[in-house]
């Protein structure tokens, strides 16, 4: 089973305060930490764990600087065999569908039984490249996706993808295919000592826009169906008003305030 795992580098905002940039069309990233996209850790997992069952390959691909290599030796370390870094100027601003053109040029040579994606990203948010990734490569996909269950014939797959309220639909899928992976489909590990000197050691593969055969115009914010123009931090209302006083004197009060508003 020969697997392919899509990472993102992401800053880690969960407890920092965040700011918009001078540029205004990014936040200002010089004091936050970064840590590896949390639907394509569990997708990590989840391909690694396939290769135990199955047997494999486990290849890691990211878009961006050197930096995001950080995130590639931790996913090699866990026990991904192969990794590709892309990284060209032509990439940058590019939103999710130019994202998943230029790991679709990279992916295409490549014999692959599933691709892996996060479900989505947790800094834009966006769910766009597992399905945009599935359409380009023409093969089948499936996104949120909380079970993966290799059926017999290596042929198919039986997945469970996450519905609202915690519903899970059943389908099968053809092999080659997409999936976008959902948090709690498992539990990511840890690497190991000895895995992360191991990973330390294997090549990062670096290709380019010209590498992948793809012109300039059709990746990045040239080859984007949605362009950033700038972010604006959330309008603040009015502040809320506390009434003080024993609950009949509070009661009152409340009713002459929906009242005077038209709410009643």
């Amino acid at each position: 089973m020969n697997m392919v795992v899509c990472v993102k580098r992401v800053p880690d905002t969960a407890e920092a305060e965040v700011h918009i940039d001078a540029s205004g069309k990014d936040i200002e990233k010089s004091r936050l930490s970064f840590k590896i996209n949390e639907c394509d850790n569990y997708a990590v997992e989840e391909a690694i764990q396939i290769k135990e069952r199955l047997g494999g390959t486990v290849t890691v691909i990211s878009l961006g600087p050197k930096e995001n290599d950080e995130v590639i030796r931790m996913a090699l370390a866990k026990g991904g065999d192969e990794a590709i870094r892309l990284e060209d100027e032509a990439f940058a601003g590019g939103d999710g569908f130019a994202v998943a053109k230029a790991l679709a040029a990279a992916i295409k040579g490549m014999e692959f039984d599933i691709v892996f994606t996060g479900a989505l990203a947790d800094d834009d948010g966006y769910a766009v490249v597992p399905a945009a990734l599935g359409e380009l490569l023409g093969v089948p996909h499936a996104t949120y996706v909380k079970k993966v269950e290799i059926l017999e014939d290596g042929k198919r797959a039986r997945v469970g993808r996450e519905l609202e309220g915690g519903l899970l639909e059943f389908l099968e899928i053809d092999l080659p295919c997409v999936l976008g992976i959902q948090t709690g489909i498992n539990e990511p590990r840890y690497a190991s000592f000895k895995g992360i000197k191991q990973a330390a050691k294997k090549e990062i593969a670096v290709k380019s826009a010209a590498d992948l055969g793809v012109d300039a115009s059709e990746v990045g914010e040239a080859g984007s169906w949605a362009v950033l123009e700038k972010f604006t931090p959330p309008v603040v209302g009015e502040m809320a008003e506390i009434l003080e006083g024993d609950p009949e004197e509070t009661a009152a009060k409340l009713a002459a305030i929906l009242k005077e508003k038209g709410l009643v």
